[in-house]
């Protein structure tokens, strides 16, 4: 498909933004949506919608469906779950789950799903507490009011609690958001993944697609399924081209309102960087994987990590140097300037927040490369490697009050660590020691034999050599063991012989310096000024816009429509068809044996994926799709290639959401799977 170029996109004058938006569900923009589209939700409609949803994970969503806590999600969100329930003999990313009875549902081993439930501005505190305050004494100020407002929300049920201090609009507003927690999720139902990522990477981001990219769970409580009074029913009629499509869940990252100094350290350090080490990493875990079927079985989920990362990365990079792109962002923030340069009283209040934010750029590319090596820890990319830092961080921040403690081990955030922690994941040496190996040699390669923290931690050792002496020499894989040195603190990890727990003390001072400058220099100067920034933005233009995506939940409307590319037009379905004509008998285009056992019971006509102008990015993954009437009429699983410079801008001409269409959903439980009682629970009345 060709990649229409951004600046003819941007060129044109008065350009339609009608689907523009991922609105928080206390914001809504009802009388904007109700000249549009003829409807705006009720607080009803808004509230199911809200407890009918949930975040699956870091990164996805998932929807209720039936009341006994099934829900709906991706395969692609499911996948690490699967592949750890999976083993050398059954692997069921390759053939496909079903659980006939619950009793035969599977546990997926650390995962989280947190439903919203509660919303309440905590600004003015949040706010209070920094004013006056400059560099450290505003970051430590800001992390204490977080974790003093967190703890109370939480109170005493942390086991079913959650609570997060949210930044909206970049410190214009924060809101505290309470969730309940639910940790016990079991597989219930996936196809092969022939099926859910049918095309593989030719076809990511593209359209015509023909996936069944999704999954059924359960979550569960107190060890029989959870009851919940508000979900999702699915559609009885299906949808055209033109209908109005809501979609809601968790997009995880946008960067619209970011200065045009933060836009430029994008896209001079940060991508650049990074989408370098995914090659790299794409090569090197393509090589091992066609070493045996094990190791392709244990590299696959990652690998696929990794090439979606790469397609995501270029497409951001290629946004970020349009020159029209740009000049676009520079003239937005010219005008918001002069707007507050005309108002003497604003004025007096802002300042210059944007040459302050520039200026913390300037530090940070003088940084970003130690920061990212050592403190993010890049350049030690092993599962060991991150349960040893936890454990050694963890043994001395719980001696600290709550508030005083890195923001990631407050109270509040404990039971989550914990959970991922003592998970019974697998975790396969192999894979790993060829992850760390390759880390180690860019650590070595970006800061130089000479670094003195590369020679205490080298020796005389290659990368080749140090990956394999750590991971022979710690037992950090056995959830046991962690779980131990997690109980014994401070003097556990004292007298360890781990080479993982060893190797992140000698590093921690080091790390921790980094970590400081960081948050004294770059982040708290960005976190203050961007308050700033949208105070003058209010001032101007109120919260009629939307906020960057945080990972919280919002809501998108569009509607089904194709879109024109230069020389034809991409027609809004795709059918069953078209993906039996499509299927070559060869990965990545292979059907599996299952569906054409199944061929003559589909209707080829059916529906199978389509695309809508509804504004989305990563973390929508797994997001129900629904009519006015709160109803299933399809469950995201994409974005065409136009949205992966989404993080940035929007164009609802050519910026597409890929779902799959709620009937396909059903016939393929029913004729393929033979799923019927999972069909008649999600067909209840």
């Amino acid at each position: 498909m060709q990649f229409r170029p951004l600046f003819i996109l941007l060129a044109i004058p008065g350009m339609a933004m009608a689907a523009e938006g991922m609105w928080t569900l206390d914001n809504l923009p009802a009388s904007r949506m109700a000249s549009e589209i003829g409807f705006a939700p009720d607080s009803g409609w808004v509230q199911h919608v809200m407890r009918s949803t949930a975040l699956y994970g870091d990164d996805c969503t998932a929807a209720f469906v039936s009341k006994d806590g099934l829900m709906m999600t991706n395969h692609h969100c499911v996948s690490q779950c699967i592949d750890q329930l999976s083993t050398a003999k059954q692997n069921y990313l390759q053939d496909g789950f079903l659980a006939q009875h619950r009793e035969r549902e599977m546990r997926c081993p650390g995962l989280e799903l947190d439903r919203l439930e509660q919303i309440t501005d905590v600004s003015d505190k949040v706010k209070r507490a920094t004013t006056g305050l400059e560099g450290q004494a505003f970051q430590k100020a800001q992390n204490a009011i977080k974790a003093q407002l967190v703890s109370a929300c939480i109170g005493t049920d942390s086991a079913k609690t959650r609570c997060d201090v949210v930044d909206l609009y970049h410190g214009g507003r924060y809101h505290l958001y309470r969730y309940h927690r639910f940790t016990d999720t079991r597989l219930v139902w996936s196809p092969e993944k022939a099926i859910a990522f049918f095309g593989g990477d030719p076809d990511n981001f593209n359209f015509p697609r023909y996936d069944l990219d999704m999954t059924l769970v359960r979550v569960y409580e107190n060890g029989t399924p959870a009851v919940v009074q508000d979900y999702f029913k699915f559609a009885p009629a299906g949808i055209k081209e033109g209908d109005a499509v809501f979609v809601v869940g968790h997009p995880g990252s946008t960067q619209r309102q970011l200065t045009v100094a933060q836009l430029e350290t994008l896209r001079d350090v940060i991508l650049p960087d990074t989408l370098l080490s995914v090659a790299e990493s794409r090569g090197v875990l393509e090589q091992y994987s066609k070493e045996s079927a094990e190791a392709k079985r244990t590299t696959e989920e990652h690998l696929f990590f990794v090439e979606n990362s790469y397609k995501v990365l270029s497409g951001q990079i290629a946004a970020l140097r349009d020159p029209e792109l740009m000049r676009n962002k520079q003239e937005d923030e010219a005008a918001l300037r002069r707007y507050v340069a005309a108002k003497p009283e604003l004025l007096a209040k802002v300042g210059d927040p944007w040459n302050a934010i520039a200026s913390a750029q300037t530090t940070y590319r003088t940084i970003a490369k130690p920061y990212r090596l050592i403190e993010r820890g890049d350049g030690f990319d092993s599962m060991y490697f991150k349960f040893a830092r936890m454990l050694v961080r963890a043994a001395q921040e719980r001696e600290k009050p709550s508030a005083a403690r890195l923001a990631e081990f407050n109270d509040a955030r404990l039971p989550s660590m914990e959970a991922a922690l003592f998970s019974d994941s697998p975790v396969h040496p192999a894979f790993e020691q060829v992850k760390l190996s390759l880390s180690l040699t860019k650590l070595r390669e970006k800061l130089g034999v000479d670094h003195p923290l590369l020679k205490r931690v080298f020796g005389k050792m290659s990368p080749d050599q140090l990956s394999s002496a750590l991971i022979g020499h710690s037992r950090l894989g056995d959830p046991e063991v962690r779980k131990s040195l997690w109980s014994g603190g401070r003097d556990a990890i004292a007298h360890t012989d781990d080479a993982f727990i060893q190797l992140a003390l000698a590093i921690d001072d080091e790390a921790r310096a980094l970590r400081t400058r960081y948050e004294e220099q770059v982040e708290s100067v960005v976190q203050k000024n961007a308050e700033l920034i949208a105070l003058a933005r209010f001032d101007k233009q109120g919260t009629s816009t939307y906020p960057d995506a945080t990972l919280t939940l919002r809501l998108s409307y569009g509607q089904v429509k194709g879109w024109d590319e230069p020389d034809h037009h991409v027609a809004a379905f795709t059918t069953v068809g078209g993906a039996f004509e499509r299927d070559t008998g060869a990965e990545p285009f292979a059907l599996p044996a299952s569906w054409h056992r199944a061929k003559s019971r589909l209707e080829k006509t059916r529906p199978m994926n389509f695309v809508t102008t509804n504004d989305i990015t990563g973390g929508n993954s797994g997001s129900p799709m629904l009519n006015r009437s709160g109803e299933i009429i399809g469950l995201v699983f994409d974005t065409n290639i136009h949205a992966l410079g989404g993080a940035y801008w929007y164009d609802s001409r050519v910026n597409r959401t890929v779902g799959i269409d709620a009937g396909m959903i059903l016939d393929a439980l029913q004729h393929v799977y033979h799923a019927d009682g999972l069909v008649k629970e999600i067909s209840a009345p």
